[in-house]
């Protein structure tokens, strides 16, 4: 046995077995040291290792194609306005643009979709591509990356669940900034965690962080936590590094480090008492009551996930090189972060024109990999916290299909009309009211649905099946375990 150094923490490993699909967490450190011969499972548990992991590698491939060539893709408000500044950019060849709020970080990446387009004819649509294409590609490469430090399964299923039980899925189709942050910071902390690309996951990270600034309060948490768990004082330039980046682009694109971009920035006057304030105005414990419980952008109805007990899981699960609960922690600080900084900016739900809390897309990573880790181990698990885990996925899998079957990114779309009516006077409605949260106002407006999108939710719910499928198996024995407990008690002896 050998010891491994994770972050300044050292962990008995066995280092010269390599990973396979089959699951050894039951198996005792002492069993893990006899002979390979002994350690080898039958040639049909191979089978069926070799099986599963073919079934789950063409879900997530035909997942991403049909996403591709089914679901409907548009810029939305805030893509166009990157849109239009990545064009200005290459036809001006300035920098300065004194009048975008955005980052160029991100969408810089997706030049070579916009060269291609253009030559065709369809740069916009192209463009659209971009967060799918990013999406895609972050998959392949932290499985390539992770594959042998990591069991291959968990990461199979991580990766199902971010796709058909998470807010990713409507979000692939814009070209919003918040794929590209959320994708950054949180696959790059977890390559980090590998000895020989940890440099390159925290250029990522300082990348995604700088291209949405207000998640800098997240990465500082994040950092400061890595710090502590590792003992290395170096993390610490990371949000420097970070914070430097971001005001260096202030400078270069608008002039001044004190130009964020939204000075002055409000929105319309609604019903609510604090609404048209610009900036960080608003209550910050009325918005972090919103941010968790409004019926509308609330995390607990978008982001369930979060609400899964998995640390003793973790902690108990052998054959893995990588200290998963301290991946999982520090995606969590990052998470708080975001709700501390958002609580008090005015546009807490992420604006009218889009159908989920966008700017928390992030949470649904540490929210799907904890979905992941409980529907691999749920023979270890209570009957109560199967339950749990069983609401919490149908839930998270009505989210991804919600978004993407009814989700159109569009105002005209998105909102019910009596929320866009007399200048949005009654916009509070869809953000904190059931029957016009977007997540249920669909039974009662009964809306149309493209074909291609039909296509998508029934392939969705068949992949929500298969699972599932297994939790809601040993569900039943565990119910049927606990109703003849009650069977086998004397009824005839109980007296009032």
């Amino acid at each position: 046995m050998a010891k491994i150094s994770i972050h300044g923490h050292e962990s008995d490993q066995p280092t010269n077995t390599p990973f396979t699909d089959n699951d050894t967490s039951s198996v005792l450190p002492s069993e893990l040291e006899t002979s390979p011969k002994e350690c080898e499972p039958p040639s049909s548990e191979n089978h069926h290792a070799g099986l599963q992991a073919a079934i789950e590698t063409a879900l997530i491939m035909v997942s991403l194609i049909l996403v591709a060539l089914l679901l409907p893709r548009a810029k939305g408000p805030d893509g166009i306005s990157r849109y239009k500044d990545l064009v200005s950019l290459l036809s001006t060849h300035s920098l300065f643009q004194p009048h975008s709020r955005f980052s160029l970080i991100g969408p810089s990446f997706s030049t070579p979709l916009l060269l291609i387009g253009e030559p065709l004819g369809h740069p916009v649509e192209w463009v659209c591509f971009y967060n799918l294409l990013l999406f895609s590609l972050c998959l392949l490469l932290s499985y390539i990356l992770l594959r042998n430090y990591v069991d291959r399964g968990l990461l199979r299923k991580f990766f199902l669940v971010l796709i058909c039980g998470s807010m990713f899925i409507a979000n692939l189709g814009t070209y919003y900034g918040e794929t590209f942050t959320a994708l950054c910071v949180g696959f790059g902390v977890f390559v980090t965690f590998r000895r020989f690309t940890s440099v390159g996951g925290w250029i990522a990270v300082i990348l995604g962080a700088a291209n949405t600034p207000a998640t800098l309060v997240g990465l500082t948490l994040l950092v400061l936590k890595n710090t502590f768990d590792s003992k290395r004082l170096r993390y610490i330039l990371v949000p420097v590094l970070t914070a430097g980046c971001i005001l260096l682009e202030y400078q270069i694109r608008r002039g001044s480090i004190f130009n964020t971009g939204y000075i002055g920035d409000h929105g319309p006057k609604t019903v609510m008492p604090y609404s048209g304030l610009p900036d960080f105005s608003y209550p910050f414990f009325f918005g972090l009551l919103s941010i968790l419980f409004s019926f509308g952008r609330g995390l607990l109805f978008f982001v369930p996930g979060l609400l899964l007990p998995i640390r003793k899981t973790l902690s108990k699960w052998q054959h893995q090189k990588i200290n998963l609960y301290q991946v999982y922690t520090l995606w969590i600080c990052f998470v708080i972060g975001l709700i501390l900084t958002y609580s008090r900016w005015w546009a807490w739900d992420g604006g009218m024109h889009f159908w989920a809390p966008r700017f928390f897309l992030f949470a649904s990573i540490p929210a799907s990999f904890a979905l992941a880790v409980r529907l691999i181990r749920y023979k270890e698990a209570s009957l109560g916290v199967n339950m749990l885990t069983l609401v919490i996925f149908c839930l998270s899998a009505w989210v991804s299909v919600n978004g993407a079957a009814f989700q159109v990114p569009s105002i005209g779309h998105v909102l019910p009309r009596v929320c866009s009516q007399k200048h949005f006077l009654l916009y509070p409605l869809c953000v904190y009211t059931p029957e016009y949260s977007p997540l249920w106002q669909p039974f009662v407006s009964h809306p149309h649905i493209s074909q291609g999108q039909m296509i998508f939710l029934i392939y969705s719910l068949l992949v929500a099946a298969y699972l599932v499928a297994p939790l809601l198996i040993h569900l039943l024995k565990q119910t049927w375990d606990l109703a003849k407990q009650y069977d086998n008690m004397n009824l005839k002896q109980w007296q009032f």
